[in-house]
């Protein structure tokens, strides 16, 4: 199952600080990022592993549908990625 958008609050020393939304779960397992710019560059990717990370899952997909063809990378979060090893 596929999962529009999940806003997760954010704080800081223990004050409401604002929040985040992921694109798409699907499965409550993987974080799906959708980009529509010409290049993905190195912050994009930083932000899809944060994704990851603050939502405490494995796996997660950066795609980028701009241009003639669609790119993407999957990003993990090293902290789940290495307990499983």
């Amino acid at each position: 199952m596929l999962n529009q958008g999940h806003m997760m609050p954010l704080e800081y020393k223990g004050e409401s600080v604002g929040s985040r939304r992921v694109d798409f779960f699907v499965e409550n397992k993987v974080m799906v990022e959708i980009k529509a710019i010409e290049k993905l560059e190195g912050v994009h990717k930083a932000q899809a592993i944060n994704y990851c990370e603050a939502y405490n899952i494995s796996d997660g997909l950066l795609i980028n549908f701009e241009g003639e063809r669609i790119h993407y990378h999957r990003v993990f979060n090293k902290k789940l990625k290495n307990k499983q090893s």
